[in-house]
């Protein structure tokens, strides 16, 4: 459940980016969410490719 925690602990650092874009139409602000998210992607993308690898061994039991 780390990773879990790891994705709990990046949305709420990025919370604040997202507030000043959307309620304060901050476009800098804007742009650091779109990179966060793309930080997110990754990450995502990261997890997925740990789960399929751990499927697999699973499996292989």
């Amino acid at each position: 459940m780390n990773r879990l925690e790891e994705i709990r602990t990046f949305l709420a650092s990025t919370e604040e980016d997202f507030r000043k874009f959307y309620e304060k139409e901050n476009n800098a602000a804007g742009t650091r969410a779109r990179k966060h998210m793309q930080e997110l992607k990754k990450m995502a993308n990261t997890i997925r490719t740990e789960i399929q690898e751990k499927k697999e061994a699973l499996k292989g039991k």
